[in-house]
């Protein structure tokens, strides 16, 4: 039996459609409405009243463009694109909640650490500590050329920015400012004492970053660390940096593999396998019984664009997929995108071989993560299942219409994971940071990587 509380978190874009394409045609979905702050306003309030513990927003800094070697398929279907700035949401919706907290992507290959850092001590302070940063690398070419490059990074040489990346970031958040910098003393006019405020010199082989922090010590100092890599060099990177790791399997025996993996590696670098969040994606389809839910999955089926959903493979991984028959069977290619997307199709599982149809099919919806299709106390096993048998602790809950599967969810699948007190109850107020909600404790642990830049006196 599943003795942890389970961790919700919802899956969103600030975009028409995050991981199921076409269903942005669906007659009930309000996927337009991701230009309306009214839309997110409303999808925290929702979110909060079901007792979720955050929203994970992930981003991309360019468009799809792999598939035909073009972004058309991509405009056409909504994949990704168009899309804005995912940050720039997290106050407002801040503002109308108090347990809900915020993951945010983004790229530590396009944007300086120093102004980076500054943003997001800013959010830290404004979310009074709700917040989490998702660290990618950005694995689009047309970001990398968008940004002035010739051509993508190497995947490798892409963590290897990564790690100097967090460690400048560390430096400025855990080792510039004390933690009594602050005095704000009338009698002296002092608000700052500068003896507290100290550079970080730091000169490495890709950021120089001289100075100061711009900004005082926010609530959680650093923000919670997310991830979601899961080559070998990612993997590593994700263990020994990651507070929470985002996974994306069909089948619990292949997330077992992975989350084994991580958590071992956790130890290895003087970390816990416990000290790592991991998040399962999880598209459930629910209904008030077995019928309504399996009609809803049908309907849904009707408005799967497969071609966009090819689109979006093939930009995660690198490969044009429009080059293959679609009864052609998935080879691996080794490249400098998302190399793990690869391999969940090629090598992890040896007893099954993927056509493009079926892979076309099974991104549809959902994308590479599981899709339930069911009453509430069905879901409500299936992640049980998940949590005892994948070893998880909570799930990336994903959606095909939005806000209607949130809703859906709220209403049906949340009273049920209550009901075998797995999930917060109704009304319970916690009003804590994302690092306190999770750990206990609002700062990073002594075992942690960037813990060793601290200089806070108290």
């Amino acid at each position: 039996m599943t003795k942890k509380r389970i961790l919700l978190n919802a899956f969103e874009m600030n975009c028409p459609s995050n991981q199921s394409p076409g269903l942005w045609s669906h007659p009930d979905g309000e996927a337009h409405r991701y230009t309306d702050i009214n839309y997110w306003i409303e999808f925290a309030k929702l979110l909060e009243e079901a007792q979720f513990d955050s929203i994970f927003l992930a981003d991309v800094l360019g468009p799809y463009d792999v598939y035909e070697g073009k972004r058309d398929a991509s405009l056409r279907q909504a994949v990704q694109s168009p899309i804005n700035d995912p940050l720039l949401i997290v106050p407002a919706m801040a503002a109308v909640t108090k347990n809900l907290s915020f993951g945010i992507t983004a790229s530590v290959t396009h944007e300086h650490p120093y102004t980076f850092a500054r943003r997001m001590s800013t959010l830290d302070h404004l979310t009074k500590g709700r917040v989490g940063w998702n660290v990618v690398t950005s694995y689009l070419k047309s970001a990398a050329l968008n940004m002035g490059l010739d051509e993508q990074i190497a995947h490798d040489e892409r963590y290897s920015i990564a790690e100097e990346y967090l460690e400048v970031c560390y430096k400025l958040w855990e080792q510039s400012w004390d933690e009594d910098a602050v005095v704000r003393d009338t009698k002296r006019m002092m608000y700052v004492d500068p003896d507290k405020v100290h550079d970080i010199q730091h000169k490495g082989k890709y950021f120089t970053v001289p100075g100061a922090h711009l900004c005082e010590p926010s609530p959680q100092r650093t923000p919670v660390i997310y991830q979601a890599g899961l080559s070998p060099r990612g993997s590593a990177f994700a263990a020994q940096h990651a507070e929470g790791i985002y996974v994306s399997m069909p089948t619990t025996d292949i997330a077992r593999k992975f989350v084994d993996k991580i958590r071992g590696q956790a130890d290895e670098y003087g970390r816990s396998g416990k000290d790592i969040k991991v998040y399962s994606l999880f598209t459930p389809i629910v209904g008030r019984t077995q019928e309504e839910a399996e009609a809803k999955y049908e309907d849904y089926k009707q408005h799967i664009s497969i071609e966009g959903a090819l689109s979006l493979f093939s930009g995660w991984t690198g490969i044009d997929l429009s080059e293959y028959d679609l009864d052609e069977e998935l080879q691996f290619i080794e490249n400098d995108s998302m190399r793990s997307r690869v391999e969940i199709f090629t090598k992890v599982d040896p007893n099954k071989k993927w056509t493009i149809r079926e892979i076309g099919e099974f991104v549809g919806i959902g994308g590479i993560g599981p899709v339930v299709v069911g009453t509430p106390e069905k879901i409500a096993d299936e992640m049980e299942r998940w949590v005892n048998e994948a070893d998880v602790d909570g799930f990336n809950i994903t959606y095909a219409i939005k806000p209607g599967s949130f809703k859906d969810f709220a209403e049906l699948v949340v009273p049920a994971l209550q009901a075998r007190g797995l999930v917060r109850e109704k009304g319970e107020v916690q009003e804590t940071t994302m690092r306190g909600n999770l750990f206990g404790t609002d700062r990073l642990p002594e075992n942690h990587p960037g813990k060793k830049f601290s200089k806070v006196t108290v």
